[in-house]
């Protein structure tokens, strides 16, 4: 008898986790699964520096003088203040950007980074809410990309950023 509740809960639980899996209306449509989508890349007005890059959260984009064409040289703690934007697994969803500006590098850890214009693209973890760039300018050496690929030195008005 202990066996057939053991049986039976199993299978309640089975089911409750199968109907737990139902139809999700953020699955993208036509066959597409979640992981053949790539990264969504944009442009957005970011008050006092025009149009710039954003990913699909609106979160204002960066890209760092010390890196290479092709390789990133953000490691370790500079993970931390600045995150890549990952390139996923398809292939970019882009809105006024040029695709041929749009690469991919592959990071120390085999991993892959989205790239504008052959630099590594990353986000300020202090940027919180689209249209922020609280990263501009940064330690003199982090920049928003603007809607052409380039990066967009204007300074941030009376704003002394050591983020780095």
């Amino acid at each position: 008898m202990k066996r057939l509740g053991i049986v039976i809960g199993v299978f309640v639980l089975g089911l409750a986790g199968l109907t737990a899996c139902g139809d999700d209306s953020d699955t993208p449509a036509s066959g597409a699964t979640a992981a053949s989508i790539g990264t969504k890349l944009a442009t957005a007005d970011v008050a006092g520096l025009g149009k710039v890059v954003v990913d699909g959260n609106g979160r204002t984009v960066y890209v760092f003088d010390k890196d290479a064409s092709g390789k990133s040289n953000c490691e370790g703690d500079c993970l931390a203040k600045w995150p890549v934007v990952p390139a996923g697994e398809g292939k970019p969803q882009l809105d006024g950007i040029d695709a041929s500006l749009v690469g991919t590098v592959t990071r120390s850890d085999g991993s892959k980074q989205l790239s504008i214009d052959g630099l590594p693209i990353y986000l300020f973890a202090q940027d919180t809410q689209a249209g922020e760039a609280k990263g501009q300018g940064v330690g003199g050496i982090w920049w928003v990309v603007g809607a052409d690929g380039k990066k967009n030195k204007t300074q941030p008005a009376g704003d002394d950023n050591d983020g780095y």
